[in-house]
C-alpha cells in the first residue's frame, strides 16, 4: 500500500512538473506582452472633426473606388476562402470540404454543401453560423476602412501624446461582437497605417496591426495583401476586386 502510495505521489507530481514546463513560459510571456502592450481605451471627441477625419481617411484610400467593386475574392491565413458578390449581398464561404453560400441580406436562405452536396436541417445550420462569424471577421481585415460609417458606428476624435489626430471607431451593433473599438493611426494624408485594437475576443487590450501592405485591385480599390500583428502576419491571400 505505501508503495502504491509512493508512486501515485510520484506519477501525481510528474504530471504537475510537465503541466508547469509547458504552462509557466506561457504565463511569463503573456506577462510581458501585457505589461508591454495592454492599454486603456483612449478618449475621444464625438462630432464634425471626427466625421472629417473618417472621411480624409476613405478620401485617401480613393474610396469611391471601392463602392464600385462589386467582385471581391481572397483567402484569410490559407484557410478560409471568399467570393463576394458586393452589389448582390451573396458570398461564397470555402474551407476544407464546406462551402456556404452566405446570403447576406437573409442568413435564412443561405445554403450549406459537404463535399458539393447541400446539407440540411442542424447541421447546415451549424456550418451557416461558422461561415457567418468567419465572414465577419475574415472581411473586417479586408475592408475595415470602408466601414467607418457603417449603421451603429461611432466615430471619435483622439488627440496622441505626439499631438497628431487618430481616428476612434467603436461598433455599437452588428458584427459577431459588437462593442469592438479600433484606433486608426494615420498618415499626413489620412491613409491607415495601423490600427490598435480593443475588443472582446483579444486578452490584451491596445494591440497593434499594421495596414500598411496595400494593393491596388483591377477596378481600382484599395486593399490589403497583409497585416502584422506582433510576431504574426494575416495573409489576405491572392487578393482580387473587379466591377
Amino acid at each position: 500500500m505505501a508503495k502504491q502510495k509512493s508512486k501515485t505521489k510520484k506519477i501525481i507530481k510528474v504530471i504537475l512538473g510537465v503541466i508547469t514546463f509547458f504552462t509557466l513560459p506561457s504565463l511569463l510571456a503573456f506577462g510581458f506582452l501585457f505589461l508591454k502592450y495592454n492599454e486603456p481605451l483612449p478618449e475621444g471627441v464625438l462630432g464634425e472633426k471626427a466625421d472629417a477625419l473618417a472621411h480624409k481617411m476613405l478620401n485617401a484610400l480613393n474610396h469611391e473606388n471601392y463602392q464600385n467593386t462589386n467582385y471581391l475574392e481572397w483567402t484569410f491565413n490559407k484557410r478560409h476562402h471568399y467570393k463576394w458578390q458586393k452589389n448582390d449581398k451573396m458570398c461564397e464561404v470555402m474551407w476544407k470540404s464546406y462551402r456556404v453560400k452566405l446570403n447576406l441580406k437573409d442568413y435564412s436562405r443561405s445554403k450549406a454543401y459537404i463535399n458539393r452536396i447541400e446539407t440540411k436541417g442542424k447541421k447546415a445550420e451549424k456550418l451557416i453560423q461558422k461561415a457567418i462569424r468567419f465572414y465577419n471577421n475574415d472581411s473586417f481585415w479586408l475592408v475595415a476602412p470602408y466601414k467607418v460609417f457603417d449603421k451603429g458606428v461611432q466615430r471619435r476624435l483622439v488627440t496622441l501624446k505626439d499631438n497628431k489626430e487618430a481616428l476612434l471607431v467603436t461598433y455599437t451593433s452588428g458584427g459577431s461582437t459588437p462593442g469592438d473599438s479600433y484606433l486608426w493611426l494615420l498618415d499626413e494624408t489620412g491613409k491607415p497605417k495601423s490600427f490598435k485594437m480593443w475588443t472582446s475576443i483579444l486578452p490584451i487590450d491596445g494591440l497593434e496591426a499594421s495596414w500598411s501592405d496595400w494593393i491596388i485591385t483591377e477596378s481600382g480599390a484599395q486593399l490589403p495583401k497583409s497585416h502584422k500583428l506582433l510576431f504574426f502576419t494575416i495573409d489576405m491571400g491572392e487578393v482580387k476586386g473587379s466591377f
